[in-house]
């Protein structure tokens, strides 16, 4: 007779954080938050009292430069400069003036002073009386018996067929009716309403399963990317926000240059090598993510964030998360935030990754480009209408036909593995290393094959007797009907094409450095060189393509076959919205 199966072995209860543990994290709580309201208070007072006419806020009075003596009793006056005045004169000769700023204290300065700690005091108590208060004792009721159905049926209802075409054509009509208003008085504007209707026309055409285009999500990217561009270029508000948040993410990420220059010297910084003074971003972003997952932050941004997203534009949480991250970070810093979640995406969701990556550019380089002469309100609009877009058209060339594993209502939201904050930071800084090394090691590989193949081609025309015939000259003759159809006046299209095809080809660095050199030298028309400042402002060329495969293989070493597979096609799709964004640009500016 067979022995009895042996009972099934109870799973272990976790244990609960003991009294002595749950006393302490209160009374931590409560002094955080008494010191935090003792400093508000303080620093309102200091604000409220601090004198606004002192001479800390109000610039002095520019010193005359010479002084007027009567010589004489001639009717004329002569002017003779004395020896004290000309002394200071050539003192502001040798030290030119610098420009006066007033202290922190003397304006409300809504993104650097006073104004900006009111703002985050007052979001901070809103999130947590939400998150304390209001969502254990109501909202998760409310959610569960109101609004969750709610949200569900709006969802059933708006991807029927018919109201899903409804939709469509309603939105259709309302951005053609406005955007035709915006055209009526311009040729090339009313031109440029092409490049979006002919980008959506050749992604279909190449979309991977043409009958599972899901149009609601297309839809609304565009939708969105098209209002963004006009709070972003119409809206003083909206420009001095995403200005700010520009601000705020560069500067913070600017700090990584302290690191870098102790490790590898001023020189190799000051000189902007690549391997040393630009991916040391990667180890410093990589470190405060691992950080945000062990204190549990990175999973409360996910679970909202992918919320609002998955219920307005309808993309899951990784894959909305990630653009929302884009717009200031890069194709290697965005996925760092959902990396635990990489290896479940599904190969739509890489493929969203991946445009996402190619459609946006690191506010940690904004810096260069505008030293090159590109617009920082441009570059900075470029990147914020890119998130709808490169969601919009990354659904557009590669819909969704497998089972996502991270929308909001199924994700399971990882915790962090590491035993302490200084472990999480050194197993942040530890995958950093992999990541940097697969990026440099791909970016000198692509750059090569590039450079082969563009003197291949010079050769081989050379043979029938062409002269100057290079990849890059082909190139730029194919993005001459683009930037047309972008709005681009004819006769700039040759130089404006030229700069395109080098975005494309090289890198955005060496067309910014282009297009300021053709802005100096006024050979382009202003709108024509905002058009293209929007066209290049992406990652998508071929030394980016092997960045973003080391990249997110280095996180995921499984799924490197399937992000090899989308890295090319989400190429074209990231160059797609760069393009569309052009092309809304050209008519709004």
């Amino acid at each position: 007779m067979a022995d009895p199966a042996p009972p099934a072995e109870e799973p272990e209860a976790k244990p609960s954080p003991s009294k002595t543990k749950q006393i302490t994290y209160t009374v931590i709580h409560v002094l955080l938050h008494t010191i935090f309201i003792l400093y508000f208070i303080g620093a309102t007072v200091i604000f409220v009292l601090y004198d606004k006419e002192s001479d800390d806020c109000v610039p002095p009075e520019s010193p005359a430069k010479e002084t007027t003596e009567t010589v004489g009793n001639s009717s004329e006056l002569e002017p003779v400069t004395t020896n004290e005045t000309s002394a200071e004169f050539k003192d502001n000769l040798s030290t030119p003036e610098k420009a006066f700023t007033p202290k922190i204290l003397c304006n409300m300065n809504w993104c650097h002073g006073y104004g900006f700690l009111l703002i985050f005091f007052v979001l901070f108590y809103i999130l947590w009386l939400y998150y304390w208060v209001f969502k254990p004792f109501v909202g998760i009721k409310l959610y569960n018996n109101y609004l969750e159905p709610a949200i569900d049926l709006w969802i059933k209802f708006s991807r029927t067929w018919i109201v899903s075409g409804v939709m469509l054509l309603v939105v259709v009509s309302v951005a053609v009716a406005y955007l035709g208003y915006e055209c009526r008085s311009d040729i090339n504007k009313a031109i440029g309403l092409l490049g979006p209707l002919c980008f959506i026309l050749i992604g279909f055409a190449a979309s991977k399963h043409h009958k599972r285009v899901p149009w609601r999500i297309v839809t609304h990217g565009l939708l969105g990317q098209l209002l963004l561009g006009i709070i972003c270029l119409r809206v003083n508000i909206g420009q001095a926000v995403f200005e700010c948040l520009g601000e705020k993410v560069t500067n913070f990420l600017a700090y990584t240059q302290d690191g870098a220059r102790f490790v590898y010297g001023d020189r190799i910084c000051n000189e902007y090598v690549f391997a040393f003074a630009i991916l040391a971003v990667v180890f410093f972003f990589s470190v405060i993510t691992s950080i945000m997952y062990y204190l549990g932050w990175m999973q409360f941004v996910l679970s909202v964030f992918g919320f609002l997203l998955q219920a307005t534009v309808g993309t899951t949480v990784c894959e909305s998360v990630n653009a929302a991250a884009n717009v200031f970070l890069s194709m290697t810093e965005g996925p760092l935030i959902i990396r635990p979640y990489i290896p479940i995406l599904t190969i739509s969701e890489l493929h969203t990754i991946c445009t996402s990556g190619y459609a946006s550019v690191s506010g940690s380089v904004f810096g260069a480009y505008v030293s090159f002469g590109a617009s920082a309100a441009f570059l900075i609009s470029a990147s914020v209408m890119a998130a709808p877009g490169a969601l919009a058209f990354s659904k557009l060339f590669y819909p969704e036909t497998e089972e996502s594993l991270t929308r909001s209502d199924n994700i399971k939201l990882e915790k962090s593995q590491d035993d302490s904050i200084l472990d999480a930071a050194a197993g942040g800084a530890a995958a950093a290393l992999l990541i940097v090394l697969g990026i440099v090691a791909n970016i000198i590989a692509f750059l090569a094959i590039v450079s082969f193949l563009n003197a291949l081609t010079e050769w081989t025309f050379e043979l029938i007797g062409l002269q100057d015939i290079t990849l890059l000259y082909l190139l730029s003759q194919m993005f001459v009907p683009v930037v047309f159809v972008m709005g681009v006046p004819w006769h700039d299209c040759q130089e404006i094409g030229r700069i395109v095809a080098e975005k494309s080809l090289i890198n955005e660095f060496v067309a910014y450095k282009h297009l300021g050199e053709l802005m100096r030298e006024e050979k382009v028309d202003p709108r024509s060189a905002a058009i293209a400042t929007f066209a290049i402002c992406g990652f998508a060329n071929p030394g980016s393509l092997g960045i973003l495969i080391a990249g997110l293989s280095a996180m995921a070493p499984t799924r490197r076959p399937d992000i090899t597979k989308v890295a090319v096609r989400a190429y074209f799709s990231g160059s797609f919205v760069s393009f569309t964004s052009a092309s809304i640009a050209g008519i709004l500016i």
